[in-house]
């Protein structure tokens, strides 16, 4: 007979005021970023306020993923749109994605036409940046466990990294008077971010895949299930993602005394408290695997 369980203390935790705090900060940077660009005559500043203008399109993105994922099931999504978390973060590691292109193009075309900018200009708004932005990630610092605001939080803290290097190339601009800092400084930082993007860009890849989360050894859960008392073998074990931070698992075990209610609270204990795994269905049969048709 098939056991039924559903925990939800593991589920999304409400990241709305963060994000509403994140797309005004954000937003209002972008705007003052892209007036002082111009009268900087700065190409830098104009680039990082196109970055910044993905990453406020990048938080919004998040945000109605992770509203989404919050929603009740229905009669045509059973689970609800838990999954929309998912889809959220693999659109956020695109626009990371869109946003490291967009600096490596201005940054190539820097270098073979470099600009006079005011490096004072330059050094006091990416200052800023840096409050505003390192301010916005620490809102979503508690989400690790959630790749949808993991998502939101290295866009926040990669463009503190941003903001940082600008500020450096526009010191190392008032001191040596040298034009191709800036461009060589952004290229670096393209370097880094291009490096979180892809470990966040295949994760969401293989969440949207149904893939085992990469937290979760199959293996360990299969053997956990096995040496579970009363329990002689497993087959048919599945686990996947039902959104970012809750997990499914589906599997058959073979149990001599087949089911009782003590056996299928113990089988889904282990698997909340050890891998947490907050929905299970479970079918226990006495038969061998090998003697049923499954």
């Amino acid at each position: 007979m098939p056991g039924h369980a559903h925990h939800h203390d593991h589920g999304p935790v409400d990241f709305g005021r963060a994000f509403a705090i994140g797309i005004a900060l954000n937003l209002g940077f972008v705007i003052a970023e892209t007036v002082f660009g111009f009268v900087a005559n700065s190409m830098a500043l104009l680039a990082d306020a196109g970055h910044n203008l993905s990453d406020v399109l990048g938080l919004i993105v998040a945000w109605a993923g992770a509203t989404m994922a919050r929603r009740s099931r229905s009669p045509r999504f059973t689970y609800g749109l838990k999954k929309a978390s998912i889809l959220a973060a693999l659109v956020n590691a695109l626009f990371l994605l869109v946003a490291v292109g967009a600096i490596i193009a201005e940054a190539i075309r820097r270098l073979f036409h470099p600009a006079t900018a005011d490096g004072q200009t330059i050094m006091i708004v990416a200052a800023i940046g840096i409050l505003i932005n390192g301010a916005t990630a620490m809102l979503f610092a508690r989400g690790h466990h959630d790749i949808n605001i993991r998502a939101a939080f290295q866009h926040m803290a990669a463009d503190t990294a941003v903001s940082a290097a600008v500020v450096l190339s526009g010191a190392l601009i008032l001191w040596t008077g040298q034009r191709w800092v800036d461009p060589i400084m952004s290229l670096a930082v393209a370097v880094v971010i291009l490096w979180g993007s892809i470990g966040l860009l295949k994760e969401s890849v293989w969440m949207s895949l149904a893939g085992v989360p990469s937290r979760i050894d199959i293996d360990e859960v299969e053997d956990a299930l096995a040496s579970i008392e009363g329990v002689r073998s497993v087959h048919d074990l599945h686990v996947w993602p039902l959104s970012t931070t809750e997990t499914a698992l589906t599997a058959h075990l073979v149990a001599p005394e087949g089911s009782n209610d003590d056996l299928l609270r113990r089988v889904r204990t282990m698997l909340h408290d050890r891998f947490h795994i907050e929905h299970t269905t479970i079918q226990v049969e006495r038969l061998d695997a090998n003697d049923c048709d499954c």
